[in-house]
């Protein structure tokens, strides 16, 4: 029994994003791997910019470095 878990930033993806990317994972281990997609387990994780840190800042720090 696969289990995907996707973290991202909580920046606004919608719930049919979402969908889409639950699916194309399921698919992705069903082209690739051969699983079966009824016990095939993804979970999104949104996570706060304040929360995510790259190269020793927050995303959101880099984000505002960014504008």
């Amino acid at each position: 029994m696969p289990f995907v878990n996707i973290k991202i930033t909580k920046e606004g993806a919608t719930s049919d994003q979402k969908a889409l990317l639950i699916k194309g994972v399921t698919q992705l281990l069903v082209d690739v791997l051969g699983k079966n997609p009824q016990t095939t387990v993804v979970v999104i994780e949104e996570v706060e910019t304040d929360n995510w840190g790259i190269g020793g800042e927050t995303v959101t720090v880099r984000k505002k470095k960014a504008l």
